[in-house]
């Protein structure tokens, strides 16, 4: 298995990728839920210490992702005998994955910036951390999460049936082979 894609199946940095951020975004929920429902304010501004190195590391990816599609590898044809629509919606839910990954760090950032809880959050001890509901970007964050959250479920799903269901072998595309 060669860094770059093949007509057949993706290349080694693309899984590897994939998976890093698959594995960094259930800690981001975890800890992005756990941040949401928690009322001890040091204890949410402990959660989001790791929520937000762990945002960091997922949108540098996402970044990387895109840059590595757009000029290093091209992605490998679709799966055999699939259905136009199913090409198309793939697509369309990869598309909104990236958008999904880029709208909730710009919203992130926002609640941050707008609240200033910054410092709080990395070195302020003792401070406390402001409501972030009184903040617009804290909605679409929220939201945000609940819908990208529906996206991976979609996601994994069809790729379950396509293993399962079809038997057209699609995980084998996207994990590391010899």
């Amino acid at each position: 298995m060669g860094l770059k894609s093949s007509s057949e199946r993706y290349g080694t940095m693309i899984v590897a990728m994939h998976w890093l951020t698959a594995l960094l975004m259930i800690g981001l929920f975890a800890t992005g839920f756990r941040a949401a429902n928690t009322a001890d304010p040091a204890a949410k501004a402990a959660i989001l210490r790791i929520h937000v190195p762990i945002a960091v590391a997922v949108i540098t990816l996402t970044l990387l992702r895109i840059g590595w599609w757009w000029g290093v590898d091209r992605k490998p044809g679709p799966i055999a005998g699939s259905p136009r629509w199913q090409e198309h919606t793939a697509r369309a839910i990869h598309i909104l994955f990236y958008v999904f990954i880029i709208g909730m760090t710009a919203s992130g950032i926002g609640m941050i910036a707008l609240s200033g809880a910054a410092p709080i959050i990395f070195g302020g001890e003792g401070a406390l951390l402001p409501d972030f509901w009184k903040y617009p970007p804290r909605v679409p964050h929220g939201f945000g999460a609940r819908l990208l959250l529906a996206f991976i479920a979609l996601h994994a799903s069809a790729a379950l049936y396509h293993q399962f269901i079809r038997r057209d072998h699609l995980l084998r595309r996207m994990w590391f082979s010899r």
